[in-house]
């Protein structure tokens, strides 16, 4: 039982989820505020703070309100946490009840549900874990019917995402319903037109960002006059964008929802539908693009597809290994072919920077390096490197050690004597804790003793026992790095008469190639390239 005082530091928390909007006014954010802090105000209580949470479902701990509340209370900012209801803190009985069971307690935090009559400082709350049961049951019923609600409003044709497809806007008069937005609506038409003219979707992409054309998510930030907070590589067209336009049947003036949906009513992780449970309306509002339009684009689609190279197909011997190094984008796969007088059809297979690829030359150079140089380059790399293991495998091995070894044998000593220590005290603490729990039962210690007691050795615990992982990984990463080395050494030196490169070598030996633009020093043209080796490169 915690010590009954009067200087308490109190967390009032509040939190309202878009499920309980429709509960009414009395469970409204402002009224909890007002009703708690009255209450803070009858007991004498006048050091209060308001954590809330508007909007956020009570089925996870992940919400930045309860998140700033309990870190608060484990620092020693508030030693009372208040709430309406055990429902308002949280609606997963099992978390819930570690924190008013265990954790509260332990730091000496008081916790009171006023209206389910929870409240830590006494032992009479037998009740609390059917409360919060109750609560987790109500949680999966009202997920069950608002996924019904929804799913009723898809049929009807009533469109229910917060981001209404690019063309379109809002309806001044219904939310479920758009209508078109005239500029949007003219690129949407500029692409589907362009396209059956045979352009391709970079093509498209680069064109559109020539045109200083903002792409989807930031015209619709700048028509709201919001700020786009998302983190994105660029805000520009890319060739995968434009594919999703020419795809989308909202043009056509169809409504198709319910492709994607969560795991489950606790977790939120959204997951794509299979195609039988897309809910499709067809004619819910004005279309943008003809058949005939869309009809020629998919033929095109259609036509102009190739299926993805094999990993063992030889046009795909770096594939998924080049990356590039100004922009950090995957590498892409391209091939062309050109007909000589005398040679005939010559292919010439090549690699371009991914974001050039997909947003055009407004988002990186193109960095295109073709496979026969490049394959020359590395094959004289590994053989290079095999060779120098052959003539002088003690001197690689040193050398490898020195550049991968971020602390010498000198510290490594020293982290083994550490960490004899430490789990020779935490074996020490156990003991304690077990022999103090003995002296609570017998009644030799008394209970104020017995709790500042275990708050220290449990502080101590949690402190040895994090210095116990970090060494034990520190010293892990040094010993592995040996082993790595070793079997580097193995398996570079059996490539010192390689005569053709093939992919099973390099995903054995190398993590990735880093790729830099063509230029010209001294009248000379040159590039960078990085080979980054597997076991022995820490580096991406």
């Amino acid at each position: 039982m915690l010590k009954v005082q009067n200087n308490y530091k109190v967390g009032i928390y509040v939190r309202l989820s878009k499920d309980d909007e429709r509960a009414g006014e009395s469970v409204s954010i402002e009224n909890q505020k007002l009703m708690l802090t009255k209450y803070c105000e009858e007991q004498g209580w006048n050091d209060y703070s308001v954590y809330c949470d508007d909007g956020v479902s009570g089925t996870t701990f992940d919400r930045p309100g309860v998140s700033r509340l309990i870190e608060d209370a484990k620092e020693g900012l508030i030693n009372l946490i208040l709430c309406k209801d055990l429902s308002r803190f949280g609606r997963n009985y099992i978390q819930v009840g570690q924190f008013t069971d265990y954790v509260f307690p332990m730091i000496g935090c008081r916790f009171i549900a006023l209206n389910d009559g929870v409240d830590t400082i006494h032992n009479d709350n037998d009740i609390m874990p059917f409360r919060n049961l109750f609560n987790e049951f109500q949680s999966k019923d009202t997920s069950k019917k608002i996924k019904a609600v929804k799913q009723a409003h898809a049929k009807m044709g009533n469109y229910l995402g917060w981001l209404v497809p690019y063309g379109y806007k809002a309806h001044p008069d219904d939310k479920h319903k758009f209508i078109i937005d005239e500029y949007a609506a003219g690129v949407v038409r500029k692409i589907f037109a362009n396209r059956r003219k045979g352009w391709g979707y970079r093509k498209l992409a680069a064109k559109l960002n020539e045109e200083h054309i903002l792409p989807p998510l930031d015209y619709y930030y700048q028509q709201k006059g919001k700020e786009d907070t998302g983190i994105r590589r660029n805000h520009l067209w890319n060739d995968m964008t434009v594919k999703k336009i020419l795809r989308n049947e909202v043009y056509l003036g169809h409504m198709i929802q319910n492709k994607r949906g969560t795991l489950s009513y606790k977790n939120k992780k959204q997951i794509d539908k299979p195609k039988e449970d897309w809910i499709k309306v067809e004619n819910t509002h004005e279309p943008i693009i003809d058949m005939d339009a869309w009809n020629a684009c998919q033929e095109i689609a259609a036509r102009n597809y190739k299926p993805r190279p094999t990993k063992d197909n030889e046009i795909s011997l770096f594939g998924g290994l080049l990356k590039c190094m100004d922009c950090g984008f995957a590498m892409r796969y391209t091939q062309e072919t050109h007909n000589y007088p005398k040679k005939g059809f010559v292919k010439y297979v090549s690699y371009l920077c991914g974001n050039y690829t997909r947003s055009g030359a407004s988002a990186c150079s193109a960095h295109i390096i073709y496979l026969k140089p490049l394959a020359e380059l590395v094959l004289d790399d590994i053989r290079h490197r095999a060779k120098r293991v052959l003539e002088d495998e003690d001197r690689v091995r040193q050398e490898l050690m020195d550049s991968k070894a971020k602390q010498g044998a000198q510290q490594m000593k020293a982290d083994k004597s550490t960490l004899k220590t430490t789990e020779k005290r935490l074996a020490e603490l156990e003991k304690l804790t077990q022999a103090l729990y003995e002296d609570k039962v017998l009644g030799t210690v008394p209970e104020a003793v017995f709790k500042n007691l275990m708050t220290k050795y449990e502080a101590e615990r949690v402190e040895k026992q994090s210095l116990v992982q970090e060494l034990k990984k520190r010293l892990a990463d040094t010993a592995q790095d040996e082993r790595d080395i070793e079997q580097y050494l193995q398996s570079i030196k059996k490539y010192v008469a390689i005569e053709q490169l093939d992919r099973e070598m390099l995903l054995e030996l190398i993590k990735y190639i880093e790729i830099g633009e063509r230029k010209v020093v001294d009248g000379q043209k040159c590039r960078d390239i990085v080979i980054h080796y597997n076991l022995v490169d820490k580096a991406g």
